[in-house]
């Protein structure tokens, strides 16, 4: 079962990593995206860097097992705010649009729904994350 975590802990915190990269690396495109969608943190780009720092971090903490419940946490926050931002698919009225903003939205829902997990999980069973964990109240180590 340890193996599963592992592997399960590799792809999603990947995925995070790779996408907080990409605030980085791509980040005119995804300052413009953000203008778009009419972001309300000003300046945009301060928007994007932020939240590529956020699910850079957190998937760092999973990927890596430190301040795992942390790092759900911050994955959870950036979800739920980008889930509502940019996928706000009842307010759009193009079917093909509104479509393709749903699924981007229900992505979102079902990733928020394992950062949860994750939370959840590390914080009952603390030997789930490597060391360093928050969700005993306060800054411990655990072993």
């Amino acid at each position: 079962m340890n193996a599963v975590l592992l592997i399960g802990r590799i792809l999603f915190g990947g995925f995070f990593v790779m996408s907080g990269i990409n605030h980085f690396t791509k980040l005119d495109a995804m300052t413009n995206y953000a203008k778009y969608k009419k972001m309300p943190v000003h300046p945009e780009k301060f928007g994007v860097l932020l939240s590529g720092l956020m699910i850079l971090v957190g998937g760092l903490f999973i990927l890596f097992g430190y301040y795992a419940d942390l790092g759900a946490i911050l994955i959870a926050a950036f979800l739920l705010f980008a889930s509502i931002m940019f996928h706000n698919f009842w307010s759009i009225e193009d079917a093909a649009t509104k479509q393709t903003e749903e699924m981007g939205f229900m992505k979102n829902m079902a990733l928020l729904g394992a950062s949860l997990m994750i939370f959840a999980l590390v914080a009952k069973h603390s030997d789930l994350s490597f060391g360093w964990v928050i969700s005993k109240g306060h800054l411990a180590l655990f072993k």
